[in-house]
């Protein structure tokens, strides 16, 4: 009884060391700061303490902090954070080591968060501290004032399906909401995929501003773009923009686009079968790949299948020797990009190859034995002009 008696003696005064040594080294941090802060510039004004200085909500702004160190320290930061109501935003920036004595300077580039609600203004506490593991400098918190840009229409929402069929439209629902001081006249929605190159716009109307209470500060509107069919599956970049003569903003995300070309290019024996189910013309390059094995023709390079239709393409072969043979013919979009290979095979009896040497030789013969005849005709004519000057005198 004794032994656990002692035991809890010893953990309780271990407890009380321990919370003693963190205390002193707390005070120690505290009365000792790691540096003075000579001054701080928001956007290029500096603070004077009398909260004036303002800041438009969802900008990127430069705090630029400059301090003398008052102590020798390593892997010294300093810490810059926004916070508001609703929502916080910190932004840290590394010094380094520093020198008791010397001045140092550093910028905190830090995005204004957005929580204006029904407000067309209010304020924000700027905090930030110099710091490091054994010293700390906590600055006086700095009042910012939060405005509501001028113009601004946020794109609240970009609504897709999860997966896009080429050759099919698919919809895109948005919704805007007026973040901005005045009322937005004219705005125009722009839907693009630059990769595939196809866009299309819409007018959306008026968005009235968040003091006309009586009216909706949203509206919502919905576009359709077509994939093209000849393109590869993966992920594209889908960007819409809004837009008006005050102002333009832009949010994008990435889709993933199925295509059913797998299914609609079909390879049997030494033939291609293209379907084309789209509304659109199709334009696809064929290519065999090169092989020692044979030689391969098509009866079409470049394939023009109109909306709706389908064609088939013949690849004939020539080959040295008798058997039946494999081969890859490519399929490219008319921009060139790969889009599938298919495999066809034909049988060759090895005689066409020899007909088409044979009578690559006959018609070396022939070239050569009627160039002799050319020269020998040549040659003569003019001996026999004179020969009938001669004659006449």
């Amino acid at each position: 009884m004794k032994l656990k008696m002692d035991t809890k003696k010893l953990l309780i005064s271990f407890v009380t060391i321990a919370s003693i040594l963190l205390l002193v080294a707390a005070l120690s941090a505290s009365t000792n700061p790691l540096a003075t802060v000579e001054s701080v510039k928001v956007k290029g004004i500096f603070d004077t303490g009398s909260e004036d200085i303002s800041v438009v909500a969802g900008e990127m702004i430069p705090v630029e902090i400059t301090f003398e160190a008052l102590q020798n320290a390593s892997d010294v930061r300093i810490k810059v954070e926004l916070q508001g109501t609703k929502s916080d935003a910190q932004e840290i920036v590394f010094v380094g080591d520093v020198e008791v004595g010397k001045r140092y300077s550093r910028i905190a580039n830090i995005r204004i968060p957005y929580e204006l609600q029904d407000e067309v203004s209010d304020n924000l506490a700027l905090n930030i501290k110099i710091e490091n593991e054994d010293f700390t400098t906590t600055h006086p918190e700095i009042t910012l004032r939060v405005q509501r840009p001028a113009y601004n229409a946020a794109l609240m929402s970009i609504t897709t399906p999860s997966t896009v069929e080429a050759g099919k439209l698919f919809p895109i629902d948005i919704v805007l909401k007026n973040t901005g001081y005045n009322r937005l006249n004219d705005l125009y929605v722009t839907a693009r995929i630059s990769e595939l190159n196809i866009e299309r716009k819409a007018y959306f109307g008026d968005i009235v501003a968040i003091e006309n209470t009586d009216d909706k500060d949203l509206t919502t509107g919905r576009l359709f773009l077509e994939i093209p069919f000849a393109i590869s599956e993966g992920t594209y970049t889908l960007e819409v923009t809004v837009e008006n003569n005050d102002m333009v903003s832009s949010k994008v995300k990435q889709i993933v686009v199925k295509n059913a070309l797998e299914s609609n290019v079909i390879a049997n024996g030494n033939e291609i079968f293209v379907l084309n189910p789209t509304s659109e013309l199709m334009v696809l390059r064929l290519i065999p790949k090169a092989s020692n094995a044979v030689s391969v023709t098509l009866s079409e390079s470049l394939a023009i299948i109109p909306a709706g239709s389908s064609k088939t393409i013949t690849a004939s072969v020539r080959a040295n020797a008798a058997g039946t043979y494999s081969y890859d013919v490519d399929v490219f979009s008319a921009d060139g990009e790969l889009l599938k290979t298919v495999t066809l095979s034909a049988t060759a009896d090895g005689t066409t190859s020899n007909s088409f040497v044979a009578f690559a030789s006959i018609l070396t013969i022939v070239f050569f034995v009627l160039l002799i005849v050319l020269i020998i005709l040549v040659t003569r004519k003019p001996a026999k002009a004179e020969e009938l000057g001669e004659s006449y005198y």
